[in-house]
């Protein structure tokens, strides 16, 4: 298994170093709007981090902070996997609909980013003409892409904003790129509840 990584980890370096020689790669956004993040060293160098698209680097948008809002839960693979099986969870791809059939975590319902706070009734909220009522709510773990992706923060602050408690909200940050990064099995998304 080691040495399937290291390949991966090579062809990815080899790509980027061809882009950034060849002149092809497109600098992307690392955090908010900026493109670059200037530091110093210990030994007083200043250095530029830069960040391009790359077959591994999958998508083009910005890092993401591991609590897109206070009192959300931050989750691994490992808390991932006993969800898959837990009947208080739910499993939500927040990514868009092609995304979702393309690959998705064994499971998972799809709920777009852009519909989750309209479709709360199916994590266990009750709508009224005063809102949401979420106080029986399941637990909900969330991803999609991956760090750089925005589309479950933004659900995230979308289900807060309307009702939906922060504490039952779990945030799977390593999304589709790092679930397949590390080999574990995903399937074609489906409809069937």
């Amino acid at each position: 298994m080691k040495n399937v990584f290291e390949r991966v980890a090579l062809l990815c370096a080899i790509t980027l170093m061809t882009l950034a020689h060849d002149g092809l790669a497109d600098d992307l956004r690392i955090v908010g709007e900026e493109k670059s993040f200037i530091t110093t060293l210990p030994s007083g160098e200043k250095i530029t981090i830069t960040r391009q698209m790359t077959p591994c680097a999958k998508n083009k948008g910005w890092l993401q902070p591991l609590v897109p809002e206070p009192g959300i839960v931050p989750v691994t693979e490992i808390e991932v996997l006993n969800a898959i099986g837990d009947p208080s969870m739910i499993l939500v791809d927040m990514r868009t609909e092609e995304w979702f059939l393309d690959a998705t975590i064994p499971g998972s319902v799809n709920i777009p980013y852009t519909e989750v706070a309209m479709r709360m009734d199916e994590l266990g909220c009750s709508k009224s003409d005063a809102g949401w009522d979420c106080s029986t709510a399941a637990k909900v773990v969330g991803f999609c892409n991956g760090p750089v992706c925005p589309q479950s923060p933004t659900a995230m602050k979308a289900m807060i904003r309307d009702g939906f408690p922060a504490g039952k909200i779990h945030y799977y940050r390593g999304g589709m790129l790092d679930w397949e990064a590390l080999g574990l099995t995903t399937v074609e998304g489906d409809f069937a509840f």
